[in-house]
């Protein structure tokens, strides 16, 4: 009877010992960034490959850029006719102003006929509205060769964080349209965890609330800071893989801290609270 009675309590306290040691489930999970070209166009090269890491600034891939070269080979051209057409055109308007300036001369003696001050007065006023289209032109040149040297640049599209390539969606040689993702990069700093709360414990946890995160080959006192809390509760997913917590109804709970969480995506954790 004293035998029985001992294994009663052995098990009882085991039992309390798994209950109050009973870690919450749950993966690590990360936001992908997606870059996408602003222009469409062919795919000309690909300077990065699926798992390297990149720095923001490093180029990732290139795109034609056949047509924004023209373009901006046109423009200079532009630009380059404008200057040539400038120099005549002002020599043109200093002779017309001193015309101008000596027929009114003559005006006022009565030396010339008011037909010819009007001549040299339309003369001058046609010279400067030449040089004033003329710099008008090059503005315009200048606008546009602008405007081509930034699609240019678009053409090399360079990451604006720095991280690893999960995907590349587009090869050389394939025509990726504007907007869409070529390629896809895991910032450390968004890998959070995404851990499941069975609804007999969800009164305990709170946002702002500290976790400890446990995992295989994992560094120790990993702490994270619960940031959101579902809404509706659910049945355990099937990523979670324990018969004790199958088809029991649960809340997803994410967690983050600064800087992101030295954990690669779909790796299970084991969650507590602090």
């Amino acid at each position: 009877m004293k035998k029985h009675l001992a294994l009663v309590l052995l098990i009882g306290l085991a039992a309390c010992g798994r209950s109050d040691d009973r870690a919450w489930l749950g993966y690590a999970e990360g936001d992908t960034a997606f870059v996408a070209a602003p222009q469409a166009g062919w795919v000309a090269k690909l300077r990065v490959e699926r798992g390297a890491d990149v720095k923001a600034g490093d180029v990732l891939f290139t795109l034609d850029d056949t047509s924004q070269a023209a373009a901006r080979d046109q423009a200079t051209a532009a630009i380059a006719q404008a200057q040539g057409q400038m120099g005549q055109a002002r020599a043109s308007l200093v002779l017309a102003r001193k015309e101008l300036v000596r027929q009114t001369g003559l005006l006022r003696a009565g030396a010339t006929s008011q037909q010819a001050y009007d001549q040299a007065k339309s003369a001058q006023d046609s010279a400067a509205a030449l040089v004033a289209q003329i710099e008008a032109g090059e503005d315009q040149a200048r606008a546009s060769l602008t405007n081509a040297a930034y699609q240019l640049s678009e053409r090399d599209i360079v990451s604006r964080a720095s991280g690893r390539v999960q995907d590349v969606f587009f090869r050389p040689g394939e025509y990726a349209p504007a907007m869409t993702p070529v390629i896809s990069i895991l910032p450390p700093a968004n890998v959070y965890i995404r851990f499941f709360v069975p609804e007999t414990e969800f009164a305990h946890v709170k946002l702002g609330q500290k976790v400890a995160i446990a995992c295989d080959g994992c560094a120790a006192n990993i702490v994270a800071t619960v940031s959101f809390i579902a809404a509706q509760e659910e049945f355990t997913p099937p990523v979670i893989f324990s018969v004790g917590v199958r088809e029991k109804l649960v809340f997803k709970v994410e967690a983050r801290a600064p800087g992101g969480l030295a954990l690669h995506p779909g790796q299970p954790v084991d969650v507590r609270p602090l």
